[in-house]
């Protein structure tokens, strides 16, 4: 059996390979990161509540061990610090205090294994006036200022579904400390806990945008955002169809390629004229209007006009670029993401389920971290 159990931990291919996670079972972020985490090679083990936790999803959720344990009794909290023992990483999504009250913080479960690295994603942080406080990836986002600066300006702030909080400024974010505190116990041998927070995440990656505030290289005011839909050279156009088409010609040569190809050359000149901004939306609204979508897709296809069809979900599916670099995977008849990104030498795989038994026993026969 144990034979069979380091077989199978071998198998494993990615450059985390070897490496041991222990996610306990969230919502957002936590299992997205564990999900990367287990594409990139980690053998990564679910502890789940009784009865799940009510957002099962079989992309996210894939290439893990499962196990079920009642955190709040003895016997479960026995078995998650036993098998902290003998992992490298643990990742949780609860609200700050919580694995304390349980006997299963950072102290407790450090002191059965120093190397330990303990990855904590929450939105607010572990601590801060709102630590305690509900919220949800659009709350998060908007009190760092990034929300605010996208719409336009008659309308309500528009929701870039969780892809800023849940997914950026945390789930790529706690996967990036995580990486690095690897790292850094290669040096010391010392484990440590990393607090990701979805609010500091997502301010960090506003970092691109705030640094060229000071400049007035760019205003985060919808009325006027360069990056945000003002500018009608880097904005979306219904087509006569109905559907869009995403144009995104911010440098003069790309606006070139695309004014001329509309017969439009004149308007070269003004690109970043604001006062000729709306004169320039209403033309190119009109113009695309005229065609569908399709039309205008195959018109540029090709070229440097910075001009794409907006792709709904089940379209991005059988698109010829996505198809050709198989950035989705057909995994048991279902499409899903392909794991990214990739490696030229360990590329990573989306593995089959695990057994959790057959891995808890590939684990204790070899102390973490060795």
């Amino acid at each position: 059996m144990l034979l069979a159990s380091q077989d199978r931990a071998h198998e494993r291919s990615g450059p985390l390979a070897g490496l041991r996670v222990i996610e306990f079972a969230s919502i957002g972020p936590g299992p997205l990161c564990a999900m990367l985490l287990a594409d990139m090679g980690a053998e990564v083990l679910r502890i789940d509540r009784p009865g799940g936790n009510g957002w099962p999803n079989p992309v996210i959720d894939r290439g893990r061990a499962w196990k079920t344990a009642d955190l709040r009794s003895p016997e479960g909290r026995d078995f998650c610090l036993d098998v902290a023992a003998h992992a490298d990483i643990v990742v949780e999504g609860f609200r700050p205090g919580v694995m304390e009250r349980l006997g299963l913080g950072p102290e407790a479960m450090s002191a059965r294994n120093p190397r330990l690295i303990f990855g904590r994603i929450t939105g607010w942080g572990q601590s801060g006036p709102l630590a305690q406080t509900a919220g949800h990836d659009i709350n998060y986002i908007g009190l760092t200022g990034a929300l605010a600066a996208i719409g336009t300006p008659d309308q309500p702030a528009a929701v870039p579904l969780n892809l800023i909080g849940d997914g950026g400024g945390g789930a790529l974010y706690l996967l990036a400390g995580i990486l690095a505190a690897l790292w850094e116990r290669s040096c010391s041998g010392q484990g440590q806990v990393v607090d990701a927070a979805m609010v500091d995440g997502t301010v960090s990656m506003m970092a691109m945008l705030s640094g060229l505030l000071p400049a007035g290289s760019l205003s985060l005011a919808r009325e006027s955002n360069l990056l945000g839909g003002a500018a009608p050279f880097y904005r979306c156009y219904r087509c006569a169809d109905g559907l869009e088409i995403a144009f995104g010609a911010l440098e003069p040569q790309f606006f070139k390629a695309a004014v001329e190809k509309l017969g439009l050359g004149h308007l070269i000149a003004r690109q970043y004229d604001q006062r000729a901004w709306p004169e320039m939306t209403r033309t190119f609204a009109q113009l695309f209007a005229t065609q569908p979508r399709d039309h205008w897709a195959a018109l540029f296809r090709g070229s440097d006009a910075c001009i794409t069809p907006v792709l709904t979900y089940q379209e991005s599916l059988t698109d010829p670029h996505l198809r050709a670099r198989a950035t989705y995977a057909d995994i048991d008849g279902t499409l899903q993401p392909a794991p990214a990104p990739r490696f030229s030498r360990t590329p990573g795989t989306v593995a089959a389920a695990l057994d959790a038994d057959i891995m808890i026993e590939s684990w204790c026969a070899q102390k973490a971290g060795g």
